[in-house]
Parts: C-alpha cells; structure tokens; sequence
C-alpha cells in the first residue's frame, strides 16, 4: 500500500529541487524553502547509503535549525541592550543548518540528523546521525495519519466487526491518533489508535455516525495488531484498567455492540437542506446580513521584505513552522527613533487535550497536538474574503513528506489590518469643552489548522499603544463516540441522540523569549493585597488602603509559578538596567492571563499528567541553554512527543528542577505562559462549534514615558454615514479632530 504524501489542506508537493535561485533566503531565520527541504532531503539519502545499511527511511521533519542567537542579533545589528552597539565577538559566521527526523521503515529505528550548508559549494552535507533511544518517536506525519485510515479499512477483522453493527468496509473512515499512553504494547512500536467512524455519503459529517470500537496499528508493519471495545459505565469499577492483550477485549468491555447513530448531523448548508427535504420539513438559511467591506483605498500600511514585517514602529520576523504554525522573531519597536528590543522569539510551544472520561480505552484520549503532529504541518491553506478580510498578505509554507518531498501550503499565514474599536478617548464634560477620540488599527498574523475534528485559529495582533495579543480560537467538531440506550454519561454530555461529547481540556504553552531592552531580563511577580492595617487604624483609618506587593524571581527553583485569583497575581518581564523616569521601575512588559489560566484537573500523577507537566503552573521561568547541536530550550514536554511514558528529560519542569539554585534575575531567560478553557460541551456546540476565545497579553508597563499612541492621528471615517437616512442621527462634530 502506497502511503499518500500529502492531506487536502495542502497544495502541491515538490519533489525535485533546482539550482539555486533568487528565492533563496537572506534572513538566517528563514524557514527552509522547499528546494532546500528536496535538497537536505537528498543529502540524508546520499549519506545513509555511502555511510550506514538504512536503505528505505520514511522522513518525518525537516526544518531549519536556528543559529545562535547572539549571532543573529548581531547580523541585525540589534544590540544586546537598548542604546548598546553592536560587539564585535557576537559578529560570527551564521550557517545555515536543518534537523531531520526520519524513521527507518525496516527495522522500524528512528533518527535525528543535523545538516549544515556549505555556502561555497551550494551543497548540504549531513554533520550528524543520531539513533533515537527506544520508546523516543519523532512526530506522527500527515502521511501516516493518512494511511492509518486506509490500513484499517481494508484490515478483515475491523471490516467484521463493523458489518456486525451494519457499517460496510467503504463506509468506514478513521481519525489516527498517536497511541497516547498504552504500556501493553512494546515502546519499541510506532502506534497510532484509529477512531473510528461511518460515513454514509461522500461529505456526509461522519462524527454524527461513530462506532464502537478502537483499532491499534502498528505504523511500521502497517497491520491492525489490536482492537480495543468501548466499556460501559455502569461497569466502571472493573473496567477502567486495562486488560491484557491476551483477554478478549468485547467480553471485558461488558458493553452490547451499539450500531452508529444514522440520523445526518450536517453543518454544510446544502447537506443540512437534502436532510431536512428527506424528512419532510423545510430548511433554509437566515436572511443574510448587509454587505460589510473592509476597504483600503489607499493600500496597507504595512511593509514586507520576504519575511520581515514593518507596521507602525513595530518590526519583526514572521516564519512559518512545521511545530509550531507560526514563529514571531526579533520583535523590536521604534520609540522616536531608539531602536528598542523586545522579544526575540513568540510562538505556541506546546498544547494538551486531555479527556476526562476513566473508562478503557478513553484515558488515552489525551493529544499534544503541536509535539505530535506540529501546527504547520496541519494548517490550511486559506481563502481570501472567508479566513481573512481585506486587504491580505499571505505566506507560504513547506514542510517534508515522508518521500522527502516539499509538501507546500500556499497562503497558510496571513497579514491584514483590523479596525479594533476604540485607541483611547476622552472629553471635557463642561460647557465649551472639547472631546478627542483616536480608533484603534491592529496588525493581524494569523493561521487556521485542522486536527482531524478540531480546528484552532492562531491570531497574533500588534497594537499602537505598544501592546501584543495573542488570541487562541477553537471551532470544529467535538470529539464524540457511540452512546448506548440509557446509559449513564458521568463524564460526557450527550449533545445528540446516541452521541457522547466527553468533557476535556485545551492547555496551550506560550514560549516567550524575551529581549526587553535587552537580553538580561527578570520576572517580578505581584500580588495586590489589602493593607495590614485594619479598618479604624490610625494607618487605615477608613478601611479601603490596598497595595501592590512586588517579589523578583531570582532563583531557578523559584521559576514555577501558580495564579492567584485572590491576589490578581500578574507578573512583568523587566530590563536589567534601564528605568522609567518617574515611576524608578525597570523597564518591562506585563504578561496578561486573567480569563485565560486553567488548572489542569487531570491528577499529577496520571498518565497524561506525568507526560504534561507544563500544565502544573500558570507561569514558569528558566535560563536559556543554547546547544551546539540542538539550540536552545524549546519544548515543555520534550523534543520527541509521541508515546513518551514519562516526564521527559528535555522538558520544562525538569529544566526547572535540574538547574536549582541557578540565578534568573538579569539573564537571557525564557518564560512559559500556560493558559486554557475547559470545555463542557453543550448541544450548541454540536454539529460544529462556534468559537471559543482564549487570550494572553503582553503591555508595556513603565517601558515607554507615557502613552506610547499619542501621537496616533484621530482621523475621522468620511464613508461612516447614518444607518437609515439623514434625519435618524446627528452626527458628532467634536470628536475626532
């Protein structure tokens, strides 16, 4: 069986590299283009067969490994603080490096390579070759996720079993997951776990027909090696262990077979309409609004140079990644002139979903799906005039495909302008006095990825009073299975007749790397608490005193933080030097998470919270390591995701651990931002969820002398008219000039 290269979300697919062009990147914080992943692709190849006896690989990743970072801060000439210049020991040859992770399909051993350019030459040449140890797996590709569908529809046991419930082997279609956590099965496998569903015509919802059993595959032998039978909960008590592999799993699972539901559950209109005529009702669409532009005579009023992005005194690298969608670097601003650091690098690093259903085979329903399967390699391709309004900029994308082709997504990042409501505002109530009013404009990055049922929009937006929000949206479909007659449902909700939505999490970690006014920052965390001195005192005589208390984090050990609801905990990345003229703080920016933290519930010690416990703090702090070979701290739950049984060497809470009683204050450090939603489904999210919000901010506090927009013009619209005619408002003359 061939294994498809590429899902629908992408576009074409290159498989042949030309010479070296104009397209070539200059930034050393390009993402590899697709002629480069073909190339490095080509040189794994040649090395493995003059150097090794692999002879059939399957790539997995292949990404641009970044170069110091006081090496490409130094090629861009930003200076390690604000009003520095340049050092000359920073100013280093930058080369240009890919990681690749590729399994080999005959012994099933999986690798990791470093290939570095040599410029001179214009070829790659591999530097490295590491066996991975046993039980490290490299992400699941969107090939193999693919072909797990096509392996277990045509395997003659699930084809059995699902005639048994009146499911036809065409008719059945699976979601491939990374196997989760199941110690029955060797660490050695390459396992994914096969959702199954029925679909009953060609864009029918196949989540309104969900069957009642979970095949186990084996990736490198590609054969079904297991199949797993939901239980039921009144036999919770002895069912949610797992049993052995040996032990018939449908007589553990004390459940009678459930068929799928048949009724359609659509969301595309025209399947909504056929369903409704077929039931003998009339379904039509709501009386669509008034046409709504957004227009820009004028053109934008960003700027783009390849991948570097200019807008209103912002500027910063925008690239694409197959982990983490998108990767903002060196983000600096022009305040009058003075070129001022920020953050050196912004992107989603990590994110669980963990389900709260106990029953087997449920618990290992818990997806990472940036270190598992990668944001990138799962966005859309989007549409003008649908995922973004206006007048759009987009970026392109490309990762590897399992062949060593460069899979491309066209359009996968988009850059626009938004009109944000409200800047700032103020007027003088009394008799002859003025009022001014300034709108807010933003700059908008973002991307739309599928994870099978789930969709996640990432939108990045920069702000001209100096301030970064990063706003998570999740739509899509819930993650449902068969729901038997009159069953109990303790830890789901049925949101359909025979469909149970289990209750679950989304926890995301935010890497910030910060640079404010320099490289050498430090947390300070505070807590606003009332006053000691109590109502009648001479020092509170009123009763309404309250105060900011301020701690900077110096040690490592200090680094793992918890939110505060009783104290509105914030915590403030500060420079190490520089103050604001009045207030004698540090220059800083405070990290917003009110609305956005989650606690994790499920237990430390489970299997997915042993495997995830960047989960365990709302905020955590470490010093940056930069490796040689592998560059710096990245991800909170390790490098290699899928299937890890433990907490990973390489991971966040162990970084913490390990470095003790090492300083934090005024160093190159990075901070770790976990926020969430915990989500109950409800019957409206079903067939297909409107959006939910979670965000996370980042303000200047004491970092500018005062507000930073001031001198952002208060232009008035001249096309905003009245809403129904001349005489049903007076417009406002005092306002905006």
């Amino acid at each position: 069986m061939q294994i498809p290269v590429a899902p629908s979300t992408a576009s074409s697919v290159l498989r042949t590299s030309g010479p070296k062009s104009a397209d070539t990147p200059t930034h050393p914080l390009d993402p590899l283009s697709p002629d480069e992943i073909v190339a490095v692709s080509l040189a794994v190849r040649h090395h493995l067969v003059e150097h090794t006896s692999v002879r059939a690989v399957r790539f997995i990743t292949n990404y641009l490994l970044p170069p110091p970072k006081r090496a490409v801060l130094a090629y861009l000439g930003i200076p390690l603080a604000t009003g520095e210049t340049v050092k000359d020991e920073d100013c280093v040859p930058i080369v240009r490096k890919a990681e690749v992770d590729f399994v080999d399909t005959v012994s099933g051993n999986a690798y990791n390579t470093i290939v570095a350019l040599n410029n001179a030459e214009g070829t790659w040449n591999v530097e490295s070759l590491v066996k991975l140890p046993e039980g490290s797996q490299p992400q699941i590709s969107p090939g193999e996720l693919l072909a797990c569908e096509e392996i277990v529809r045509n395997d003659t046991r699930v084809q059995e079993f699902a005639k048994q419930v009146g499911v036809e082997p065409h008719q059945i279609f699976a979601d491939g997951w990374t196997i989760g956590y199941d110690d029955r099965f060797p660490s050695s496998l390459r396992l994914q776990q096969a959702f199954l569903f029925a679909r009953f015509s060609q864009h029918d919802n196949l989540y309104a027909h969900p069957l009642d059993f979970v095949p186990v595959v084996d990736m490198n032998a590609r054969k079904v090696i297991h199949i797993d039978f939901y239980g039921t909960y009144p036999n919770v008590p002895a069912s949610t262990q797992p049993p052995p592999l040996d032990k018939d799993s449908l007589e553990h699972a004390q459940r009678p077979r459930i068929p799928p539901p048949l009724a359609p559950q659509e969301f595309l209109p025209d399947l909504i309409e056929d369903a409704a005529k077929k039931e003998g009702r009339e379904w039509k669409q709501r009386e669509a609004p008034k046409p709504l532009h957004v227009v820009q005579p004028d053109g934008v009023s960003f700027k783009i140079d390849e991948h570097v992005l200019e807008w209103q005194k912002w500027k910063m690298h925008v690239a694409f990644s197959h982990r983490e969608g998108i990767a903002l670097s060196t983000i600096t601003y022009n305040d009058d002139g003075i070129l001022r650091p920020l953050f050196y690098r912004l992107s989603l690093a990590e994110m669980v979903v963990p389900y709260g259903a106990p029953d087997h085979p449920h618990p290992r329903k818990f997806a990472f799906d940036s270190g598992e399967y990668g944001m990138g390699t799962m966005a859309n391709e989007l549409s003008l005039g649908c995922d973004c309004l206006g007048r759009i900029h987009y970026l392109s994308g490309a990762y590897t495909g399992h062949d060593g082709s460069a899979v491309i997504i066209n359009n996968v990042i988009c850059i626009h302008e938004e009109d944000a409501g409200l800047l700032w505002k103020h007027t003088d109530y009394r008799t002859g006095g003025r009022g001014y009013c300034v709108r807010s404009r933003r700059l908008v990055v973002s991307m739309v990825c599928t994870l099978a049922n789930y969709e996640y929009v990432w939108n990045y937006y920069f702000y001209q009073d100096g301030s970064i929000e990063f706003e998570i949206r999740l739509s899509g479909i819930l993650q449902v299975y068969a729901a038997g007659p009159n069953e109990p449902t303790p830890y789901s909700v049925r949101v359909a007749p025979g469909i149970n939505a289990h209750f679950h999490q989304h926890l995301f970690s935010v890497r910030i790397d910060p640079m404010v006014d320099g490289l050498a920052n430090s947390v300070v965390e505070t807590d606003v608490l009332p006053a000691a001195a109590g109502y009648g005192s001479s020092e509170n005589f009123a009763g309404n005193a309250f105060q900011v208390h301020d701690r900077v984090l110096r040690r490592a050990s200090e680094g793992a933080r918890q939110w505060d609801a009783a104290t509105d905990r914030r915590w403030r990345i500060v420079s190490a030097g520089k103050k604001h003229h009045a207030t004698g703080q540090h220059t800083g920016y405070s990290v917003g998470v009110k609305g956005a933290v989650t606690p994790a519930l499920p237990r430390p010690e489970s299997w997915v919270g042993r495997r995830s416990t960047f989960t365990r703090n709302a905020l955590w702090v470490v010093r940056e390591k930069e490796d040689e070979r592998e560059g710096g701290r990245m991800w909170p739950s390790g490098k290699f995701v899928p299937q890890a049984r433990e907490e990973p060497a390489d991971s966040l809470a162990r970084w913490v651990r390990d470095d003790g009683d090492a300083n934090i204050e005024n160093e190159d450090v990075l901070v770790y931002v976990t926020v969430g939603t915990t989500h109950i489904p409800r019957p409206e999210d079903w067939p297909v969820m409107p959006v939910e919000h979670v965000r996370l901010t980042l303000k200047p506090n004491s970092f500018f002398s005062a507000n930073p927009s001031l001198d952002v013009p208060g232009g008035k619209d001249e096309k905003s008219v009245p809403a129904f005619g001349a005489n049903s408002a007076t417009p406002g003359e005092n306002c905006c000039a």
